[in-house]
């Protein structure tokens, strides 16, 4: 199986787990970090250059219920340039499962896992968060787009040319020259506008 370019950030607190998971993910992400305690994921993700989180739901013996794996994935995703996050437990049940993807998981795994699966989920798990990403990244443009046409609708022409004339002035670094040819207008009609405006005295 060929290399790929993803990092991938595994927390359990079982050693052994953390050393089987490096040896088989080794060889297929480009880099593989593995650490025991859920309290570092604020520091390791600070970067924004983690693709994926493989994250254990259970990291206190006496309490079995997953609930440490819900409130890490609520706080992963709660960080800005968020990775996708796939769950994993030796407890899992449907129940958990489905809570789990409904609080923002891509996916979830049970103890003992299957090689091949496992990779296959986590990659797969990259490009579903990534592809969720995208489609919100473009629907906040276009919100933003929606509330410009709509904010533009409520101005009257002169209010309209005076914004434009003002924006195109703006990109040009206040060169009425450059402005005026952009705009399609004489330096002068140019001038006696930004006048009227009360930009100039």
């Amino acid at each position: 199986m060929a290399m790929n370019q993803y990092k991938i950030l595994i927390i359990d607190d079982n050693q052994s787990v953390l050393r089987s998971l490096k040896i088989v993910l080794n060889g297929v992400f480009r880099s593989v970090v593995t650490v025991p305690d859920p309290k570092l994921i604020p520091a390791l993700l600070q970067a924004g250059d983690v693709d994926v989180v493989l994250l254990d739901m259970n990291f206190d013996a006496r309490k079995l219920d997953g609930e440490e794996g819900l409130f890490w994935l609520n706080r992963i995703n709660e960080m800005p340039h968020s990775p996708a996050v796939v769950l994993i437990t030796a407890f899992g049940d449907i129940d958990l499962a489905v809570r789990s993807v409904q609080q923002g998981a891509e996916d979830f795994i049970t103890k003992p896992w299957n090689n091949e699966t496992l990779i296959q989920k986590l990659e797969a798990a990259i490009e579903k968060h990534r592809a969720k990403q995208q489609t919100a990244t473009l629907a906040a443009q276009a919100a933003t787009l929606h509330d410009r046409i709509e904010a533009d609708q409520q101005l009257s022409l002169d209010e309209l040319e005076k914004k434009h004339i003002l924006e195109v002035v703006s990109q040009e670094r206040g060169n009425l020259v450059n402005a005026a040819e952009r705009l399609g207008i004489s330096r002068q009609t140019l001038y006696n506008k930004l006048k009227k405006f009360g930009y100039l005295s």
